[in-house]
């Protein structure tokens, strides 16, 4: 929930929009599963968007999504395009960060070595795992903006204390690197823009692109110098594009 910065959400209400963010399963104040432990799949993430759905009693709404995000509003896409008014998708994938597929280049060896380095010894320690969201931010930084450690580790810290177990949030990993189902792009119905960065290391720029030509009617939204991320200083070009994408009824 709190990824999504509130002064953003707010900007988007004045809109105005409705605006719902929430807790995914294993991070903030969710349901919270062991370590290692969780046996949930993509499926269960989109079923529970659609619940917050049933309980704000709302048929339909526009879904959007950043990077593993935007994998569970394309399987509600795909699954149940009746509740998607229309589809956000940014700093996402065809497939999720899944290695194996040849025209889609994934994190490079260098990054994924130095993500290693800085995983927290201890979970529960405070400052150890605001030195890792510190450094996991800087190598999804790209080279728009200066990046602003001393904001990120205040938000960092915001992060920690909102949830219940951090570590559980690694339980997402298997998400995002079992392949997602490329195949069904062309039956996404719902109005669909893409937003990615140039400088994307975690899923990079291809990705976006692919899924602008493989969903039909897609709009492609190029952020140059952007990376993993969405920082204050691209909210000028992201926010308008999304309200008038999700004009659209």
């Amino acid at each position: 929930m709190l990824w999504w910065y509130e002064e953003f959400c707010l900007r988007l209400t004045q809109g105005p929009r409705f605006v719902i963010r929430y807790d995914y399963r294993d991070s903030g104040r969710s349901t919270t599963y062991k370590p290692g432990a969780a046996t949930y799949t993509l499926t269960d993430f989109a079923e529970d968007a659609l619940a917050i759905l049933d309980v704000f009693s709302l048929a339909k709404a526009h879904f959007v999504g950043f990077s593993l995000g935007g994998g569970i509003g394309l399987l509600v896409a795909v699954q149940n395009p009746d509740r998607v008014a229309s589809l956000t998708l940014i700093s996402t994938s065809p497939v999720g960060a899944y290695p194996g597929e040849p025209d889609l280049p994934t994190m490079s060896v260098e990054d994924t070595e130095q993500l290693g380095k800085i995983f927290p010894q201890n979970w529960a320690d405070r400052d150890e795992v605001i030195h890792f969201l510190v450094g996991m931010a800087r190598l999804c930084a790209g080279s728009a903006q200066a990046f602003d450690e001393a904001e990120i580790a205040a938000f960092a810290g915001r992060v920690f204390d909102r949830s219940i177990n951090i570590q559980s949030s690694m339980n997402h990993g298997p998400l995002a690197f079992m392949r997602w189902s490329r195949e069904s792009l062309p039956r996404v119905e719902a109005s669909t823009l893409v937003i990615h960065g140039t400088d994307d290391r975690m899923i990079p720029y291809a990705h976006g692109v692919a899924l602008s030509k493989e969903i039909k009617g897609a709009r492609l939204l190029t952020v140059e110098g952007n990376g993993h991320e969405l920082p204050h200083g691209v909210w000028d070009v992201v926010i308008p594009a999304v309200l008038g994408h999700t004009s659209v009824s």
